[in-house]
């Protein structure tokens, strides 16, 4: 039976590049809020990037459930940085009988930092597609998230 994959992570913590390896490992499809969005908008979204990210994550949410329900793995990438989230992803899968593991890497501050200032320096020299994280984008993902607890985590990846 097929299944979905929640990753959970701050930003630049290495959820993407862990889902692309685990897709490979397991045979799923890969399903990204920063992929979509960065395609259609890329750096300029603006004021409607937040508007465009809940939309985005509807639609995933959507598509994942109808992947799944075809016998088809799933990893959805989106962050998950709220408990509230989190508890809404699982309901949701829950409802329509779909499995689904929480998938939480936890880095330490320090490397949080390391990782950032490595990513805005590929950003910037177009090294990849990703969104750029100044000072501001840091401290507001900083305060929203809110580490999983234990009793939320089925596989803990550690940075």
């Amino acid at each position: 039976m097929a299944k979905v994959i929640l990753m959970c992570g701050r930003i630049c913590s290495g959820k993407s590049t862990y889902a692309e390896q685990l897709r490979k490992q397991i045979n799923a499809v890969l399903l990204s809020v920063d992929e979509i969005t960065l395609a259609l908008f890329g750096q300029d979204a603006g004021d409607m990037h937040d508007t465009y990210v809940e939309r985005a994550e509807k639609y995933l949410y959507e598509k994942s459930v109808q992947i799944a329900g075809s016998g088809i793995n799933v990893i959805l990438d989106q962050g998950l940085w709220t408990a509230d989230e989190r508890r809404f992803a699982k309901d949701l899968f829950s409802s329509k009988g779909i499995s689904c593991e929480l998938h939480y890497i936890d880095i330490s501050d320090e490397e949080w930092h390391k990782r950032l200032k490595k990513r805005n320096e590929d950003v910037a020299a177009g090294k990849c597609l990703a969104y750029y994280v100044d000072e501001g984008l840091a401290r507001k993902f900083a305060e929203i998230f809110e580490p999983p607890c234990d009793s939320e985590i089925d596989v803990r990846i550690r940075g």
